[in-house]
């Protein structure tokens, strides 16, 4: 395994770790609510970062949530800055982690045709 590859990961967990905190206890914006961190993507050069998240809202719940989330960018870029000390602060871009919803689909879709083949057993 490639030493950068195994800092930029230690980096990119401890963003992760440092931006669940800050937006659980920082941020006022009460169109971010509950929402679930599940991975930070950085570029080699750690100028940008892919933030995702997931959440149990829904539609135009959602939309304000991504809209709190840019518009609190700059403040989580901030705050971060003062608790991680790299070189390159990234730039934060937040992307909807729809594998949560996807995975809960499937599951359901598991259930009802497993509950159809015992109906048609029966």
């Amino acid at each position: 395994m490639p030493k950068e590859f195994s800092r930029s990961s230690r980096i990119a967990e401890q963003v992760q770790r440092e931006l669940a905190e800050l937006i659980r206890l920082e941020l006022k914006d009460p169109r971010v609510g509950l929402i679930t961190l599940t991975g930070v993507d950085l570029t080699p050069d750690y100028a940008h970062a892919k933030v995702f998240y997931t959440t149990l809202a829904a539609g135009a719940a959602r939309q304000e949530i991504e809209a709190g989330l840019r518009r609190a960018s700059g403040f989580l870029r901030r705050e971060l800055g003062r608790r991680i000390r790299i070189h390159t602060l990234p730039e934060l871009h937040f992307v909807f982690d729809d594998s949560v919803e996807r995975g809960d689909r499937l599951s359901r879709l598991i259930d009802e045709a497993v509950a159809s083949d015992r109906k048609h057993e029966g």
